[in-house]
């Protein structure tokens, strides 16, 4: 990184500090993950690109190359070797293309590296949480790519910029393939990215068609401190569920995130299986309360056995091919018997 470039990052750190204070109070702590944040599925106003529109037109191994981000164009120099990400999603991301990132922002209810990723992720420094991120210790890191979403990170993003060339897409969640597709054009890995997900929708349709024209109705039901969710289309799993064809509960085949219910409405959770998660301690979320009660335990799916616990940091919190495949594993295993 050029010096000019980092010596005005570290004058725009002190700046930055009551942005970083505005993203730890309420709107922040409502952006702790893809379940906390408004679904939408609209094209954001402003400067930047439409999702479709991302990427970039640079050739394999072209450099500098230009990216189109949601933030506008930004121009990546020399392939990444020192590459910080700023959510679950981006860290999957850059794993799966055989990365190992310098730096990662853990969300609140997950501060560490997830279990799925660690064999291969290295030992990258932590620089603060999604919604706290610690600009100073990301500077000091001196990384040469920056990678994010304007939906967490839009308030930084002038502070990140002059750190390192940084790539946001327009939000985490149900758009992973497209961020995918993003973070790989920054990284000259395309043509991976690109292969990853064919190998996963094909995954994804052979596991449909060996469940045969019968499918179960599936809901996935997260409890999380003050909340409880059915999640709905806009989210990962709502696309890995659709890519696999399996139906879902009326009130959840909804163009919107989840649908949250009181523990009294915990009847609209019924369906012929049921997928359960939880978000940080459970002691902090109603699930051993909503489990012990009786509309809990008449539910068709609770009755027959076929309600299971999820790993968290996969269903809901990966936010990538990693974490859709693991999610296809546990579908085959649960399902397809």
């Amino acid at each position: 990184m050029r010096p000019t470039r980092r010596t005005a990052a570290l004058v725009a750190l002190a700046a930055s500090a009551a942005l970083v204070v505005t993203a730890c109070g309420d709107d922040g702590k409502k952006k702790t993950d893809q379940s906390s944040v408004a679904a939408g599925g609209k094209d954001f106003g402003g400067a930047g690109q439409a999702t479709s529109e991302m990427g970039t037109d640079a050739k394999p191994g072209q450099f500098p190359r230009t990216v189109r981000t949601a933030m506008g164009d930004v121009v990546v120099k020399e392939k990444p070797k020192r590459v910080v990400v700023l959510d679950s999603g981006e860290l999957d991301n850059v794993v799966a293309l055989g990365i190992q990132p310098v730096g990662v922002a853990y969300t609140e209810g997950s501060p560490q590296m997830p279990a799925y990723l660690a064999d291969k992720a290295g030992k990258p420094a932590n620089v603060g949480t999604t919604n706290a991120l610690n600009l100073e210790a990301i500077n000091n890191l001196k990384p040469d790519l920056i990678l994010g979403s304007k939906l967490r990170a839009e308030q930084q993003y002038p502070q990140l910029s002059q750190i390192a060339p940084t790539v946001f897409s327009v939000r985490p969640g149900f758009t992973w393939k497209e961020n995918f597709r993003l973070n790989a054009a920054a990284l000259d890995k395309v043509d991976e990215a690109n292969k990853q997900l064919s190998d996963y929708e094909a995954r994804a349709k052979a596991l449909g068609e060996k469940l045969g024209p019968n499918k179960p109705t599936v809901t996935m039901v997260r409890f999380m401190p003050g909340k409880i969710r059915l999640y709905a289309n806009k989210s990962l799993i709502g696309t890995v569920l659709q890519d696999v064809g399996l139906p879902r509960p009326a009130n959840q085949n909804i163009d919107d995130l989840a649908v949250e219910v009181s523990e009294e409405r915990i009847t609209e959770a019924d369906a012929d299986r049921i997928f359960v998660g939880t978000y940080g301690p459970a002691d902090k979320t109603a699930i051993a309360k909503v489990t012990d009660n009786p509309l809990w335990k008449n539910l068709n799916a609770v009755k027959n056995g076929k309600a299971v616990t999820v790993s968290d940091e996969t269903w809901f919190l990966g936010l990538g091919v990693e974490a859709a495949n693991r999610i296809l594993d546990d579908l085959e295993k649960n399902l397809a018997v």
